[in-house]
């Protein structure tokens, strides 16, 4: 077989025969492939305007939590967002261990069902699903000032939205298991955090909610 090298408009000017390989002199434009490979290689946009896979509980805020960040909470009179349940029944778990961390929340179990409340007003910051909390959602209050997360819903209330107004007793989904919770332990797994300055829904300082639940 013979390899014969030609300018491209020879190639048009004259049919290749079948027993020929033509190397063309235009070949080289595959090159710029290179230039593509560099445009997809750019990578990422900064990790500041992503958001990263979230933890089961805001975490990583750079706000302290100041007294008078718990005199506000106080006044908000937050109630039990699990209907029929009391404060005075809920354990205790903020501080309990998590594999390697802190969890940063409190369980409350109920049955299988039961619909969730918002513990107090607020707009729908993000609807979520993750391997961590499953079915979740996270509600920012009043002046986006904290952060409520409510996360193993066995399902969301029919119409809920993101940005959508929520007023404190709002039912915003049903207890459940989803994500990580064991399967035969259906509860609530809530969290409260102080948003940091830059209002994002994945990111606060947490603080117990139990002390400042009201029935």
């Amino acid at each position: 077989m013979q390899t014969e090298r030609f300018a491209t408009d020879s190639a048009r000017a004259k049919p290749p025969r079948p027993d020929t390989v033509y190397v063309v002199d235009t070949v080289v434009r595959v090159d710029t492939i290179i230039v593509i490979d560099t445009v997809v290689a750019l990578g990422p946009a900064p990790a500041s305007a992503v958001a990263p896979a979230p933890a089961e509980s805001p975490s990583g805020g750079a706000q302290a939590i100041t007294e008078d960040d718990l005199r506000y909470l106080r006044s908000r009179d937050l109630i039990v967002p699990v209907a029929g349940i009391r404060a005075e029944t809920i354990a205790s778990s903020f501080n309990d261990k998590r594999g390697s961390r802190r969890h940063n929340a409190i369980d409350i179990l109920a049955p299988r069902g039961t619909p969730i409340l918002s513990a107090d007003e607020g707009t729908v910051a993000k609807i979520d699903t993750s391997a961590g909390g499953g079915l979740s959602l996270y509600i920012a209050g009043p002046r986006d000032r904290f952060i409520f997360y409510y996360a193993h819903l066995d399902a969301y209330r029919r119409g809920i939205a993101e940005g959508m107004r929520i007023a404190k007793g709002d039912v915003i989904g049903y207890v459940g298991t989803t994500g990580n919770a064991p399967a035969n332990t259906p509860h609530l797994h809530f969290a409260i955090a102080r948003a940091d300055r830059d209002k994002r829904w994945w990111k606060g300082t947490p603080l117990d909610p139990l002390p400042l639940l009201r029935d």
